[in-house]
């Protein structure tokens, strides 16, 4: 070998630590850190800490998540492993309260925030409330490790949002044990239930993978539940259910009108375009499978909208207008899934709302958050007799519940004889809203025994 590939050689030898250096620099969960540490502790703390931690990867000794890890091991799993090590060896591991403040409270909700219409109802709605009721309260992706993190330090108490057992999860859950903090978790869905998803009728509508997946995860959601000091869910019959698979303490916490909601609601009523002589029967979705709810009543809603020529469907969110009868999707106006904003603003065009529910043991666990959104815009519903529908509904008042297959072109039918007591219940469906099912409300939107949780 020449000296000229020796030296190339050993250039290229030399590189290797520098490259991973400058890989290690650039990673966005760095970039956070340094400016989560830059905010609590000052620039030159946050600058210290970076010059240390890069000379121990230079000298291949970093005790860090940061620090390269075996393969098929993400590093985000090892992100406490050093802060830990650090702790124990310096007899600073164990902690003795979460608080030191009397009278001091903290909830860190953790959760996954990917469905938009679960982050609201579930998570930023929770914190909106925590705050009316004078208690700190703020939320993070459990894979924003940097802000789960620093949230974890704050808390005096922690909730777990829809969170399956995994390595990451399991982590951020011994970091809340070991900063001795009471923990709640949070779901609103039966996703730990191998009998409710065999025996739910939305899966017909999906492919057969996805069912064997959700199988497979169930035992996930479980474990995280069953570590858990107490469990929240979004409706009785999801209660009851839950208590079938856990000897946790299991509360309701339902889902409501905050102000956010009913501001939004209001405001897609006052921009909601002139009338233009046709009457709108809506039916909205906020994830996949629903088409099996809907084809409960398809045959009704296909005769009602093409008994007259002003009527029409319309879809909102995720429905495959392909599954409609022909002469009904001739009449149906649909409008993709989108933010919650434009959703209402769509919804507001409607006359009225169905919402079928196939009564298994999956939607015997649903919320009445349909209901919620209708509300707001100042529609009425016709609903199902299935989960927590009906508990929203005041019949002929608010809208009504359809008991038989038979009442829903009876109901349909009332909706369009007369216009105005159809406006009348909607501007009722708003008014009972506002008075019995916003965050004012928390004898029925809480159980006691979460606020005690958190405030005693």
């Amino acid at each position: 070998m020449s000296a000229m590939d020796a030296m190339r050689g050993a250039a290229t030898q030399g590189a290797g630590p520098m490259l991973r250096i400058v890989r290690q620099i650039f990673r966005l969960s760095l970039l956070r850190r340094f400016v989560t540490i830059a905010r609590q502790d000052g620039l030159g703390r946050a600058t210290a800490k970076t010059r240390g931690y890069l000379g121990m990867q230079w000298r291949g000794s970093a005790h860090t998540s940061l620090r390269e890890t075996a393969p098929g091991l993400q590093q985000e799993t090892r992100y406490l492993h050093g802060v830990w090590q650090q702790l124990a060896q310096g007899q600073a591991f164990h902690v003795s309260t979460p608080s030191n403040t009397p009278g001091h409270r903290f909830v860190a909700i953790i959760g996954d925030l990917n469905l938009p219409q679960c982050r609201k109802y579930r998570v930023e709605q929770l914190a909106g409330f925590w705050h009316a009721q004078g208690v700190a309260c703020e939320y993070a992706h459990y894979e924003d490790l940097p802000r789960v993190t620093r949230l974890l330090s704050q808390a005096t108490h922690v909730t777990e949002y829809r969170l399956p057992s995994t390595p990451l999860t399991e982590m951020l859950r011994y970091e809340a044990r070991r900063l001795r903090l009471p923990i709640l978790y949070d779901i609103d869905d039966p996703l730990f239930s191998v009998s409710a998803y065999e025996t739910y009728g939305n899966m017909t509508a999906l492919d057969p993978r996805m069912k064997q997946h959700f199988l497979a995860e169930a035992p996930k959601y479980l474990s995280m539940m069953n570590g858990a000091d107490m469990i929240s869910v979004s409706t009785p019959g999801l209660a009851h259910h839950a208590s079938l698979y856990s000897a946790r303490p299991v509360h309701v916490r339902r889902n409501f009108a905050d102000q956010t909601t009913l501001l939004a609601g209001q405001r897609a009523r006052a921009e909601r375009a002139p009338k233009d002589g046709l009457f709108r029967v809506a039916f909205a979705s906020g994830s996949q499978g629903h088409e099996a709810d809907f084809a409960e009543i398809a045959e009704a809603v296909e005769a009602f909208v093409t008994a007259a020529p002003n009527r029409r469907l319309l879809l909102l969110g995720h429905i495959d207008q392909a599954t409609l009868p022909k002469a009904l999707a001739a009449r149906t106006e649909t409008v993709p899934f989108s933010t919650y904003e434009e959703y209402l603003t769509a919804l507001a065009r409607a006359d009225c709302a169905v919402m079928p529910l196939l009564d298994d043991t999956f939607n015997q666990c649903k919320s009445a958050v349909r209901v919620i959104d209708a509300a707001t815009a100042s529609v009425p519903s016709i609903v199902s007799p299935v989960g927590d529908l009906p508990e929203m509904i005041e019949p002929e008042v608010t809208g009504f519940v359809a008991l038989s297959k038979e009442d829903w072109p009876t109901h349909l039918t009332a909706f369009a004889d007369d216009p105005e007591q159809t406006t009348r219940m909607g501007r009722s469906a708003r008014h009972a809203l506002e008075t019995r099912w916003s965050g004012s409300e928390t004898n029925r939107i809480v159980d006691q025994e979460i606020l005690d949780w958190v405030l005693e």
